[in-house]
């Protein structure tokens, strides 16, 4: 029986030739080259310097939680999480699984000054063009889904795009496999993609493997300032946070909370 990791992959890959096949690439590399990136890691490593730097994440759905944010307008959550002390967004944009799309990123990212990831599942090079194009400042790798010569190839081509790259790791393999191949921000992502359970230990026990001069990030499962000032003495430099904003009423509020616990709760 599949994973849930390689069914999404599986359709992952049809999708991705399908609108290759039916794309106009020269208006894609007309859009990538209008969009500057605007510097993913460069703002992560600045707002670590001087407290928790969040990734705050535009979420509609998911496989394992389903519809998460029935009012979904990613103009306004742009604007809403930047205000309240975002570093950068990350926006779903797999429309099969996690009812994102480009769009949405595209309207996110003309929204703020601070960048944006497309958060997805990449394993076409083509993806990359469309991730400039909906003016993207990144785009997520994930070790688990890829080999170590497609993960290298990508990797080349998003810099090759000026883009920034966040690439996530579930274990120890993957970390020594990622730091080998000179990945500069590294996520440990908390929740096993093949069963899609979060096992929050695993970022305990990566956290000092992790290299210190990368941007070190803790993704899923962070819900609380609590979460997060465990997270910080454990070493890490961001957080990656969805689930928990994008079930409030108001993300943004929610957002200036969880960054006034934080801070009280590191003092």
């Amino acid at each position: 029986m599949s994973t849930q990791l390689e069914r999404i992959l599986a359709h992952t890959r049809i999708e991705v030739a399908e609108r290759r096949a039916a794309a106009d690439i020269a208006l894609l590399e007309r859009q990538a080259a209008a969009h500057q990136p605007r510097g993913f890691e460069a703002a992560l490593r600045k707002a670590a310097s001087s407290g928790p730097a969040v990734i705050a994440e535009l979420k509609k759905a998911s496989p394992s939680r389903g519809l998460i944010r029935a009012d979904f307008q990613p103009a306004a959550l742009a604007r809403s999480l930047e205000a309240a002390g975002a570093a950068a967004l990350s926006v779903l944009t797999d429309r099969e699984f996690f009812q994102g799309s480009l769009e949405y990123l595209s309207q996110a990212s003309a929204s703020v000054r601070i960048p944006c990831l497309r958060k997805d599942f990449i394993v076409d090079p083509f993806q990359v063009l469309e991730a400039r194009a909906a003016s993207a400042d990144a785009i997520l790798l994930i070790v688990a889904a890829l080999a170590d010569e497609d993960l290298k190839s990508l990797y080349a081509e998003a810099r090759r795009m000026g883009l920034d790259v966040l690439c996530e790791i579930h274990d120890r393999e993957e970390l020594a496999r990622a730091v080998a191949l000179g990945f500069s921000i590294l996520g440990v992502n908390s929740r096993n993609l093949h069963t899609m359970q979060v096992q929050p230990q695993t970022q305990i026990d990566l956290a000092q493997l992790l290299p210190r001069t990368a941007v070190r990030v803790a993704e899923s499962g962070i819900r609380s300032a609590s979460d997060m000032a465990q997270m910080t003495e454990a070493g890490y430099d961001a957080f990656l946070v969805g689930e928990s904003l994008m079930r409030q009423p108001d993300p943004g509020a929610a957002l200036v909370t969880l960054l006034e616990r934080e801070r009280l709760a590191e003092k």
